[in-house]
């Protein structure tokens, strides 16, 4: 199957998605094509890290289907959907504080049991994030924020994904660091991982993005290239504030 002539990886069909009967997703179908860039921009309650906990198994579907590769997530578990080749890097960083840099790496591949592989991609990690191999025996929680988004993403890659799913990777960050993470999610999808990324930074969000989507009160409005959601009127009044 295929999308602006890619093919899916992953494929979301009406999800519909209630907490404590309230509607967060009502219908909701994207896709993110095999090594592409993804991205889902809207504004804070409209549904957008739900969908991500939705794919990751942290929250349950009313219904819809979530095909990945052609087979159906919903009702797996976590760890299966993890060892099936995807990986969150969550909203708010959520390090372990108490364990230090390289422990909260290693927690990334704790489904692995290839050790050597499994050390090469702590190398490959090292490279994309060099204050990271500095601070290795740090506990993360005297990182700075920056330092722990890095963490964050890179614990997230440690389990070998296919697909990343990055919530809020920019938020708090100064403007330095912001584009230091923009240029390494640059660097990951060109090793072939397929990114699925949220962010309140809808610029840089959709300078980055092959294809992008809009998300407003748990439905998608608007969809297409990135290049031209980011010449959209509509979104350029709403999210890009010009």
């Amino acid at each position: 199957m295929l999308i602006w002539g890619w093919t899916k990886m992953l494929e979301i069909k009406d999800l519909h998605v209630s907490y404590g009967g309230i509607q967060a997703l009502r219908g909701v179908s994207l896709n993110v094509p095999d090594d592409k860039i993804v991205t889902l921009i809207g504004a804070n309650g409209a549904g957008k890290s739900t969908l991500m906990r939705t794919i990751s198994g942290l929250v349950k579907a009313q219904s819809g289907s979530i095909l990945w590769n052609g087979q159906e997530l919903l009702g797996k578990p976590i760890d299966q959907i993890v060892a099936s080749g995807i990986a969150m890097s969550p909203e708010g960083r959520r390090v372990f504080a108490d364990l230090t840099v390289v422990e909260n790496l290693k927690i990334g591949a704790y489904l692995r049991k290839d050790k050597a592989e499994t050390e090469k991609d702590l190398e490959w990690v090292y490279s994309l994030f060099p204050r990271l191999k500095e601070r290795s025996w740090q506990s993360a929680g005297t990182l700075s924020g920056g330092e722990q988004q890095m963490l964050a993403v890179g614990r997230a890659l440690m389990a070998k994904p296919k697909l990343i799913m990055m919530d809020e990777p920019s938020l708090g960050l100064a403007p330095l660091v912001v584009r230091d993470i923009f240029e390494i999610i640059r660097q990951i999808n060109r090793q072939g991982v397929s990114i699925l990324l949220i962010e309140q930074n809808a610029n840089m969000a959709l300078k980055v993005a092959d294809s992008a989507y809009v998300m407003e009160t748990g439905c998608i409005t608007l969809s297409g290239a990135g290049k031209d959601l980011l010449n959209n009127e509509a979104v350029k009044k709403a999210y890009l504030g010009t």
